[in-house]
């Protein structure tokens, strides 16, 4: 409890229909109490209809954390059906549209009361560092709930002058409506965050849901669901369904009531969810043509000119690599850096990582936490294996940390060569992959940074202002940081070009445009 400022984050039970008493979670010296594990379908918890549980695993030890239910196609169902109620027949549909912005300014001040309990589930679950689960995980989650409410009651239609047929005087006007039930599936890097960013807008503009949460990280979620309930939330509204994407996300892309699918994951599987979809279409006696939002992998390209600010290219290049374990969908997956500075970033990088504490997510001191779970770090330790095999050198890192738990050192390859694996492919970790380009040689990086097949992010270090709008509107990507990154905001959209996605998270409704993230030094030049 010393690490949490000499307390321990507790939240007062909730009185939700199906949950089991106490319900709690000891784990670390912590108790954190009003816990269900199972599935949340129409205002109640309830076991899955098959019974089945499985275990939700602590990263930092491996442990058992506890059971949650694992859901079925038929809990898949339930939740659907519930939604659809709740939306065609229930009192969200109805609902002035302040008074649903009400609610959800409610929901935002439950979660800002219970933040350090959500933020330690959020930690024991998914390995965040605890500072970073206070502060962002949970925190931008509470922003996004809070800037969403706001919007309930500003989204206007227009009215549209059109030719008058004569002897009548015509008037058209258009009128934004809720689409219905939505499926939402999340990953597990993010988990509290990203069920924000998919549902607070959904929510916000009438619509219901049923949400997966990441099989490896469903904690936060149900904690949420039972916020829901404390914040007066229609029953039927938000469904919760834990369990496994082959089963509980496939019966999501399939269903032939779901209006909205949105999906952030992996490529291949967002590829997958497209054809389910058209498949759905074409083979269902019900129409079912469902509008999809994807937000993807990437390969984010970072370009470090010779003129940048040193200092800050060092920490905010380390930042864009090892931010969240590097479980960061717009990480910085390879940096370019001009030759002639080559040499003394790694230096200055490797003297930075070194003093970098590894160890429990849960202690205010530490820098860098565990990977999500056993397999992601498998994988991880592999392609750092593939990178040493195709001649790229390794600087640092490279191994699991000798110790329990699923620890991965933080890794730095140089003299990476553009056909190589670790130059195309998304590591998803903590491995900073450096090539060097040639002095002055700026339409050579740009080509070499933009051949991929991944458009997320992308950013550039210079404090040449000309060189930096050159490279910026050129570079490929749907955020683009300049002398930043990792500055996301809920009124900023967010999403992908290419094999990236598309669709747009937070903001307004915007079509596929670059969002641009300028650091203060050139808003002043530009003013």
């Amino acid at each position: 409890s010393s690490m949490l400022s000499g307390s321990v984050p507790t939240g007062q039970p909730v009185e939700v229909e199906g949950a089991s008493q106490p319900g709690l979670i000891a784990k670390s010296g912590l108790i954190l109490f009003g816990f269900d594990g199972k599935c949340f379908i129409n205002g109640k918890f309830e076991d899955a209809e098959d019974g089945k549980t499985y275990n939700t695993v602590n990263p930092t030890d491996g442990s058992v954390i506890c059971k949650v239910s694992y859901a079925s196609v038929a809990d898949v169902d339930r939740a659907v059906s519930a939604a659809k109620e709740a939306f065609d027949n229930g009192p969200w549909g109805k609902m002035n549209p302040r008074d649903r912005g009400r609610l959800l300014y409610r929901l935002a001040d439950l979660m800002e009361e219970h933040q350090e309990e959500l933020a330690t589930i959020e930690t024991i679950d998914s390995g965040a560092v605890y500072t970073l689960a206070l502060k962002t995980h949970v925190g931008m989650s509470i922003q996004t709930f809070r800037y969403f409410a706001g919007w309930c009651d500003k989204i206007q239609g227009s009215t549209i002058p059109i030719n008058q047929a004569r002897p009548n005087r015509n008037l058209t006007f258009t009128k934004k409506e809720p689409l219905g039930v939505c499926a939402i599936v999340i990953p597990w890097n993010y988990p509290l965050m990203m069920l924000a960013w998919k549902s607070a807008a959904c929510l916000a503009a009438g619509n219901t849901l049923v949400l997966k949460p990441a099989q490896v990280t469903p904690l936060t979620a149900l904690k949420f669901a039972e916020l829901t309930v404390k914040a007066g939330i229609p029953k039927g509204v938000i469904n919760i369904v834990p369990g496994s994407g082959g089963l509980v996300g496939q019966r999501m892309s399939d269903h032939p009531d779901i209006r909205k699918l949105g999906f952030t994951g992996s490529t291949p599987i967002g590829k997958q969810i497209m054809k389910s979809r058209l498949l759905c279409c074409y083979y269902s006696n019900i129409s079912c043509i469902t509008k999809v939002s994807l937000e993807l992998g990437g390969k984010s390209p970072l370009i470090i000119f010779s003129d940048c600010d040193m200092d800050k290219a060092v920490r905010m290049g380390m930042s864009s690599v090892y931010f969240n374990k590097g479980e960061n969908c717009i990480a910085a997956g390879r940096l370019f850096v001009e030759e002639s500075i080559h040499d003394e970033y790694i230096r200055r990088v490797v003297e930075e990582i070194k003093k970098m504490k590894i160890g429990d997510p849960l202690d205010r001191s530490t820098d860098h936490g565990p990977q999500n779970h056993k397999a992601h770090l498998d994988k991880l330790v592999e392609y750092c294996e593939i990178g040493v095999k195709e001649g790229a050198t390794l600087v640092y890192g490279g191994r699991q940390v000798d110790r329990p738990g699923f620890f991965m050192e933080p890794t730095v390859f140089t003299d990476v060569e553009d056909h190589m694996f670790i130059a195309k492919e998304e590591s998803f970790g903590p491995v900073m992959v450096v090539s060097k380009f040639k002095d002055g040689d700026v339409d050579g990086v740009l080509s070499r940074a933009n051949n991929t097949e991944f458009g997320l992010a992308s950013g550039v270090f210079t404090r040449d202002i000309n060189k930096a709008m050159y490279v910026s509107e050129r570079l490929e990507a749907g955020t683009v940081f300049v002398n930043t990154y990792n500055k996301t905001d809920v009124a900023a959209p967010f999403g992908g070009f290419k094999q990236s996605g598309f669709g747009k998270d937070l903001g307004k409704n915007y079509t596929d445009v670059p969002t641009f993230f300028i650091a203060l030094f050139f808003w002043k030049c530009l003013e």
